[in-house]
């Protein structure tokens, strides 16, 4: 069968983890020359497979990444970030995060905590964070689509604390700045002595999915000190989303 035959080349590239030819295709799938040639080209066509680098050589493409990707679970999605996750924690003796954009809605999946025994540190919990006050959440906002900065701002701005932005004005600011650096903070917006920055994580094209964050008291996270965390999360988010990439990839 015709979708069979697609299937049996999206394997052979999977399993390679590299970009493969169509001669190598052709001859682990045993199919005709002119057939494999013209299924590969009907999964380039519907961005199944792609071509990188311009050689005819191909790899799995973004439309089957985001289509693995909106089928895994955040078991999966934790199961790779975490070990990378722990390591941050560590190295940064502070409470690491994962979060995860969907609905429209950012929500904390998973933290690692620093092992220090005589190390205080500050966990930020799980769930849905307001998408114009937590460091999580603007550093996915800040790279999203126009019209979707646009619902945040005319929705409800609740004012946490008094260093909380509300208006048009700071937000358009904030999301300009936060592109410039690469990263978020979040300056005792959501609760007062509490700093959080997080960087977002993105996957292939498909955009800012989710985002890494570090969260402690205020009296650590200066503004100096943030900024050399937000730096270090910006490297750390480009090995998660990685991570995230090559599971779904394995999977597939």
């Amino acid at each position: 069968m015709h979708v069979d035959r697609l299937i049996s080349l999206l394997e052979v590239v999977a399993v390679a983890g590299r970009p493969v030819s169509a001669v190598e295709i052709q001859k682990a799938t045993g199919l005709p020359k002119p057939t494999c040639y013209r299924l590969i080209q009907t999964l380039q066509d519907h961005g199944l497979v792609e071509a990188p680098s311009k050689d005819g050589r191909v790899v799995i493409g973004e439309r089957l990444i985001r289509i693995a990707l909106l089928g895994k679970s955040d078991v999966d999605v934790r199961r790779a970030a975490a070990p990378l996750l722990k390591a941050a924690a560590v190295q940064f003796n502070e409470t690491v995060f994962l979060s995860r954009f969907r609905n429209e809605q950012v929500e904390i999946i998973h933290v690692e905590t620093p092992v220090d025994p005589a190390r205080a540190y500050i966990s930020p919990g799980l769930g849905v964070r307001p998408l114009h006050a937590c460091s999580c959440s603007k550093a996915i906002a800040a790279f999203a689509e126009p019209e979707f900065q646009a619902r945040i701002i005319s929705g409800s701005l609740k004012a946490y604390t008094e260093h909380t932005k509300t208006t048009e004005t700071e937000l358009r600011a904030e999301f300009d700045r936060i592109v410039a650096q690469g990263f978020a903070d979040c300056d005792q917006e959501i609760d007062i002595g509490i700093a959080s920055v997080a960087a977002p994580v993105s996957i292939g094209n498909i955009g800012a999915t989710f985002s890494v964050g570090a969260v402690g008291p205020i009296r650590r996270f200066g503004r100096t000190y943030r900024s050399e965390i937000g730096r270090n999360l910006v490297d750390l988010a480009s090995r998660v989303s990685g991570a995230i990439q090559l599971c779904n990839v394995a999977e597939v």
